[in-house]
């Protein structure tokens, strides 16, 4: 009899997180003995937090803000996209070695590949951002080996930061220069909170876009954000931001579970129904 396995997610606050939603579905649907639960951390205690998992049973868990840089220093082994992206959203035991691992580039990738496929022979991305979510994504794009990445973000040092993650294709604007190359790139991606329930829209001109454009978000809430109502207003292919978090979450559940889930129809209904009961 295999010992129950435990996983989690901690962060700080911890209980907007619908991360114990997919997993506890997925656990469910594949009748496996394991829980998977929210944890609220404080950064102070993190340290502390990380040195009792093992002793706690936790084969693992989610790591998400703000521990997601501390999590990167605090590891022994990384693999290669929290190197290249500087942050660790998954962590798990190889023998008594705490190893992190980062999934978003993985979760932004599988979703576009679910809803736009072609999007990796395109040869323009233009991204829109440069926090935590554009590393994971500029490093996505860099590993599918888009030939030219425009950054545009306010604040222009942020924006050089990043330059290293593609160092052969990545090219700065400022937000003003947008318009003028909205109609060369053929992916356009937001990696900021604008548009997200509460947050100021991101203004976005796509009538001059090439009409075979990807339009993609990776805010779901809501899940039309005015940047994709746009975009389809315009004929463009629109892909929400939702995927991301659902494929995000397929390997480390199958590190701390042993089986490698899909993420299917029903799975996005529930958390869809969750948004929408939440936003009402």
């Amino acid at each position: 009899m295999m010992a129950k396995s435990r996983a989690f997610v901690c962060g700080h606050p911890i209980a907007h997180s619908r991360s114990p939603m997919i997993h506890g579905h997925w656990l469910a649907l594949h009748g496996i003995d394991g829980t998977y639960e929210a944890i609220d951390v404080s950064p102070a205690a993190f340290s502390a937090f990380l040195s009792e998992l093992q002793a706690d049973g936790y084969a693992g868990g989610n790591v998400t803000i703000p521990h997601k840089e501390a999590a990167f220093a605090a590891v022994s082994v990384r693999d290669a996209a929290a190197e290249a992206i500087g942050a660790v959203n998954t962590l798990w035991f190889e023998g008594a070695k705490l190893v992190g691992g980062n999934t978003d580039a993985y979760g932004f990738s599988a979703n576009l590949d679910g809803g736009a496929p072609q999007w990796r022979s395109v040869d323009h991305a233009l991204v829109i951002g440069a926090g935590g979510a554009a590393r994971a994504v500029i490093h996505a794009l860099a590993t599918a080996g888009i030939g030219r990445i425009t950054i545009a973000n306010r604040t222009r040092e942020r924006a050089e930061d990043l330059c290293h993650l593609a160092p052969t294709s990545a090219t700065v604007i400022e937000m003003a220069a947008i318009a003028q190359i909205v109609p060369h790139a053929n992916l356009v991606i937001n990696t900021t909170s604008l548009g997200m329930d509460g947050q100021a829209t991101l203004k976005i001109d796509l009538s001059r876009a090439q009409p075979d454009t990807i339009v993609a978000d990776i805010v779901y809430v809501p899940l039309e954000t005015p940047l994709l109502a746009e975009a389809r207003q315009n004929g463009l292919i629109a892909v929400d931001g939702l995927g991301m978090l659902l494929h995000q979450a397929v390997p480390g559940f199958e590190r701390w579970f042993g089986l490698r889930p899909n993420v299917t129809p029903d799975l996005r209904a529930l958390i869809v129904a969750d948004i929408e009961k939440a936003s009402h």
